[in-house]
């Protein structure tokens, strides 16, 4: 049932019902309302959702499944690539404006496009529960700039270290969002936004290694 197929692919994305909609530019209420089968979107919103979850959209409306079609939603669509080995590093720090990496795991496999530009991170503290545990593996694809909403990691102040949060802008600020409701949000605006360094977006995460 494409609801069923919706939800499960917006949640695969850590998405809300309310970045969903908008990212689309309609109500929460709508994306509800799709969800709980009471409507459906237009074929021109279908795509835009296939767009923003990573999952075609022949697949969302259940006209074809993918081979393994339990994990076929909202999989970024990285099926299509051929597995590469990335490193794993156990702590991201930013020093000098630029960022290093440090504690060497080895590596681990991903299917992406571009292994050059990822790395995988391994989670520490609780700060993520309890969607992302400690110990846990993120994939991240470095780039230096966050859309609203993202999941990303993100150093803050010359000796900080990489921490794993959701990045939320919200006027002339940012806020670097915990999804354990145990930890306060950090909210950085003026001139410390400067000390705030982006690594890269978290594209996917793996339960312990």
């Amino acid at each position: 049932m494409f609801a069923e197929r919706l939800k499960e692919a917006r949640k695969a994305k850590q998405y809300s019902q309310a970045e969903v909609s908008k990212m689309l530019g309609v109500t929460q209420q709508a994306v509800g309302k799709w969800e709980t089968g009471r409507s459906t979107p237009d074929p021109q919103t279908v795509a835009r959702l296939a767009e923003i979850l990573d999952t075609p959209a022949d697949v969302l409306l259940g006209l074809r499944k993918e081979p393994n079609a339990a994990s076929a939603v909202g999989r970024n669509a990285f099926s299509r690539y051929t597995e590469s080995q990335i490193p794993v590093v156990g702590t991201v720090r930013a020093g000098y404006g630029a960022l290093a990496f440090e504690e060497d795991y080895g590596k681990e496999y991903a299917c992406v496009k571009d292994p050059e530009n990822y790395f995988f991170l391994v989670v520490k503290g609780d700060s993520m529960e309890p969607r992302i545990s400690d110990g846990d593996l993120a994939l991240v694809h470095r780039q230096n700039t966050l859309d609203n909403g993202d999941l990303g990691v993100l150093v803050y102040g010359a000796d900080g270290e990489g921490t794993l949060k959701k990045y939320i802008q919200r006027g002339n600020s940012v806020v670097l969002h915990p999804f354990n409701p145990a930890y306060d949000e950090m909210v950085i605006k003026g001139e410390d936004l400067d000390h705030l360094y982006i690594a890269g977006k978290v594209v996917e995460t793996k339960a312990k290694w």
